[in-house]
């Protein structure tokens, strides 16, 4: 990928966008409501265009602040808390009826720190975003920071072990992490800023944008300190995102919300604000699935082959035969036939014990059997990756 052929941006097809606090809002407080229905419009366009689209937005702390009639930004945690806890319902109330005028569904979802950097709810956090893509809806996120204890932490996303350690405390730092938990092909960070800069355009009126580069450096993120006003971000924790992104193979764009159109602009290959390029292509999921480490496996029947093989179905519980090894939920285990012929491999929904104990048995007796249901299916289908040459793969 060369710096300047934005032309391929066009290619991506599942995008998550986050809208700072100073596109939300102006000065931090006040809703900037025809700024954000123009987006909303723009997302929605892009939904019914066949695209699948996650919305991070902040906003949530300012619109709480407008509603307690507080001018100032609290410097205490409760009090942002409750700011936010005011301001969130506003703020998706806003984006529910928005979307809804345009015929689109869309649905919360508030996350915490501990929820990408546990393996098991990250999990979670994956195979819902998913669902509801496939459902056609724009899922819109934001750190729950009425309950967020600490505004940041350092962690290790769960995927495997294939991600760095991140700092976590804002919705910079969250729509990097969801862009690599779902894969996703893009991410737009929409700020109040046209871009990245060769320096500091408040402070060096001379200062040009920087139109496209290859990966984050050191002297970047230093070139770029200070927060927004309003916010907890700021082009430093924008870099840090697309750091994050760009190290997992997936371009960034720092972008002004203010541009008209900029998201079809942005996929059109305009030339406005920042494209920021993996040095390296993403590797793939089904790669990273296909070449981590083994925990186990799991031998189903022919019938299962067939539904995975023929039909693109998740491996389902009726289909199990046996369990081999030990592992936990969310590890790499292979699936194998009854001649032990590894035919694929994927993440698995339940540990070594729960799986043997609903080897054979209906979805629907999940609960009676672990007395809880997680999931109907063992692996879900895109959690799944079948080998190449062996039981019909390349129908996959």
């Amino acid at each position: 990928m060369t710096a300047n052929d934005r032309a391929a941006l066009a290619d991506a097809r599942r995008i998550v966008v986050k809208f700072g606090t100073r596109v939300v809002t102006h000065d931090g407080v006040e809703l900037a409501a025809g700024r954000v229905h123009g987006l909303v419009e723009e997302l929605a366009r892009l939904r019914r265009r066949g695209l699948e689209v996650v919305l991070v937005s902040s906003g949530a702390v300012g619109m709480g602040m407008r509603a307690l009639g507080l001018v100032d930004r609290p410097r205490s945690l409760g009090l942002r808390q409750a700011c936010a806890a005011v301001g969130q319902g506003h703020l998706m109330g806003l984006y529910m009826q928005a979307f809804a005028q345009l015929g689109v569904t869309a649905a919360q979802v508030l996350l915490t720190q501990e929820d990408l950097a546990d393996r098991d709810r990250a999990l979670c956090v994956r195979t819902t975003l998913m669902r509801l893509l496939e459902l056609g809806v724009v899922p819109i996120l934001n750190e729950n920071d009425s309950v967020s204890v600490r505004e940041l932490v350092n962690l290790r996303i769960a995927d495997g072990g294939q991600a760095p350690e991140v700092a976590f405390g804002d919705n910079d730092g969250l729509s990097a992490l969801v862009t690599r938990a779902l894969d996703a092909d893009l991410l737009v960070l929409l700020t109040d800023v046209d871009g990245m800069y060769t320096a500091n355009p408040s402070t060096f009126p001379d200062a040009t944008r920087i139109r496209s580069r290859v990966g984050v450096d050191g002297d970047d993120i230093a070139r770029a300190g200070g927060t927004s006003t309003g916010g907890t971000g700021g082009m430093t924790s924008k870099l840090e995102a697309a750091r994050l992104v760009t190290d997992a193979g997936v371009p960034a764009v720092i972008c002004g919300g203010d541009n008209h159109g900029v998201l079809a602009r942005v996929l059109a290959g305009d030339d406005i604000g920042t494209v920021i390029w993996p040095a390296v292509p993403r590797p793939a999921r089904r790669r990273t699935i296909a070449q981590a480490p083994r925990s186990g496996a799991l031998v189903v029947n022919d019938g299962a082959i067939a539904a995975l093989v023929e039909r693109k179905a998740s491996l389902l519980p009726i289909g199990v035969i046996s369990v081999e090894g030990r592992f936990e939920r969310g590890d790499v285990v292979e699936i194998r036939d009854r001649s032990g012929r590894v035919f694929g491999r994927g993440l698995v929904n339940y540990d070594a014990d729960a799986a043997t104990a609903l080897a054979g048995h209906r979805s629907t007796e999940i609960d009676a059997i672990l007395g809880y249901r997680g999931y109907d299916a063992i692996v879900t289908r895109d959690n799944l990756v079948l080998i190449a040459g062996d039981a019909k793969a390349g129908a996959q």
